[in-house]
């Protein structure tokens, strides 16, 4: 039978644990990732042999007839179940990157339907599939007691009569909105010249105080970001 909590007043001591980090290529994203406490990789690009942390290569597999052989959710699943039931020293997982993971749900879902696009699967089930997907997802991995780093490449639209340039998240927006609403803390990474990387803090749940951040590796790695305490 659950046990209810007392009924009294708690004083909040909140630590990020749900990171979005987002920035343009080379600009440091997955290096700045790399360094969160035991981390484990769930790589999209087939680039995690040049990297030093431990890693998942996520991708759908079609047969020779071009059927799905091998799913990505499922294989996100099987990820998940892993780290919930199976003795393990990992304490971040990295989501390198969420917009290949979008695409590759997007995928499985109309390889499995045999359809083109998700637009083609009647009565708009195929959207619902996919936001149930990528919710589930999301949400699966906020449970877990680990860091979740979500890596995100970045969009540069610059308008013509302005000359201005806004730098967003490559992320669809209704994906992002799913997968943000879950973080506390969105990491913009920078690159200036050859050797001078930036890291600010865009977005956040709360305020955060130092003494609240019990990994003194976390500690160090976010008093990095401008803009965080």
């Amino acid at each position: 039978m659950i046990q209810l909590p007392k009924d009294e007043a708690l004083t909040p001591k909140p630590s990020p644990h749900n990171f979005f980090i987002w920035g343009a290529t080379m600009s440091g994203k997955s290096y700045f990732a790399s360094f969160f406490p035991h981390p484990l990789s769930l790589n999209t690009d087939g680039n995690a042999e040049q990297g030093s942390t431990p890693s998942i290569q996520i991708r759908n597999v079609r047969n020779k007839d071009g059927k799905l052989e091998q799913s990505a959710i499922k294989q996100l699943d099987e990820v998940i179940t892993a780290l919930q039931s199976q003795p393990h020293t990992f304490k971040t997982l990295i989501v390198d990157v969420i917009d290949d993971i979008c695409v590759m749900i997007e995928q499985a879902i109309c390889l499995e339907a045999g359809v083109q696009a998700l637009s083609d699967i009647p009565y708009g089930k195929g959207f619902a599939t996919f936001n149930g997907v990528l919710q589930q997802f999301v949400m699966d991995l906020k449970a877990l007691p680990m860091n979740v780093i979500y890596v995100s490449r970045e969009l540069a639209i610059t308008d013509e009569q302005t000359g201005t340039t806004e730098k967003t998240p490559s992320l669809k927006t209704k994906y992002y909105n799913i997968v943000n609403g879950n973080c506390d803390l969105v990491i913009h990474t920078e690159k200036f010249g050859t050797d001078t990387y930036t890291r600010t803090i865009t977005d956040r749940r709360t305020k955060y105080e130092p003494e609240n951040i019990k990994d003194a590796r976390v500690k160090k790695l976010l008093e990095s970001c401008t803009g965080m305490f």
